[in-house]
């Protein structure tokens, strides 16, 4: 009994270990949380972390000719996931992320799997973002290109450049299809330039990128499954593929934080 107590409770010190909770702002697990309709669409997913205003992660039908078209599927497995086809699902909070890129810093990884992309915004389709919808367009977005070549980016809301110094784009791998992979990226803390890394199944940064914080720009919801609330083309700008696991900290981690969620997750 005392070895079984002592197993039970290294489980538990490893599930704990698993994902650092200290500025833990959206824990979206595929496993826990989803909603569905009657004909099993996911309708919302549940944050399975913080306060009431960004609970909620749920189908946008503004601007969709069917108000459905927009809701993505549970695909059951190991691990299960939600399959997103063209699709978001938003939380409509407008301040609780704009600190990721005024200083606060951030790190998000994602679990995700990679369908063949269709083509809309050429090269843009979002699996997560906060960008800010219109003026220009500030916020942070994980992206893949056309091809399933992974990147991500920090938009600081100085210049409306796609890609220049003030909105770079750290890219990493070609995406292979038919498995999960682990993406990662991390934003420094501070005022001035800060770094911004990337991470795709390694614990060692793909790509690099100086980021100028500018402590007055205005992020605005946060959806996965695309780059912004984006009501007037949506699904223009949306990922192909699926996700497992997504999270989202308001704090660059440390790196033994980050191996920590590595071996956890992956």
């Amino acid at each position: 009994m005392k070895a079984c107590l002592l197993l039970f409770s290294s489980c538990l010190a490893l599930a704990a270990a698993e994902v650092p909770t200290t500025g833990l702002l959206v824990d979206l697990h595929a496993a826990k949380g989803v909603t569905l309709d009657a004909q099993g669409r996911v309708t919302a997913w549940t944050n399975q972390v913080g306060g009431d205003a960004t609970k909620a992660f749920v189908g946008q039908p503004k601007g969709r000719a069917d108000a459905n078209s927009g809701l993505p599927a549970i695909v059951a497995g190991t691990p299960p996931a939600l399959s997103f086809r063209q699709q978001e699902l938003v939380c409509h909070d407008e301040s609780a992320f704009d600190g990721l890129i005024r200083g606060d810093g951030c790190t998000w990884v994602a679990v995700l799997k990679v369908y063949p992309q269709r083509v809309g915004l050429k090269d843009v389709n979002s699996f997560f973002g906060n960008l800010r919808n219109g003026q220009k367009y500030e916020g942070i977005w994980g992206c893949l290109d056309d091809d399933n070549t992974v990147w991500w980016g920090a938009r600081n809301g100085l210049t409306f450049g796609r890609f220049d110094v003030n909105n770079p784009k750290l890219v990493g791998p070609k995406l292979a299809e038919g498995r999960f992979h682990f993406v990662a990226g991390r934003l420094g803390a501070g005022q001035g330039e800060v770094t911004a890394e990337f991470f795709v199944n390694d614990l060692k940064p793909c790509a690099t990128a100086r980021f100028p914080v500018n402590p007055k720009a205005d992020a605005s919801k946060l959806a996965v499954g695309q780059e912004r609330d984006a009501i007037q083309h949506p699904g223009k700008e949306s990922f192909d593929g699926e996700i497992a696991r997504f999270l989202l900290w308001n704090r660059p981690l440390t790196d033994a934080e980050l191996k920590a969620v590595f071996e956890g997750v992956k």
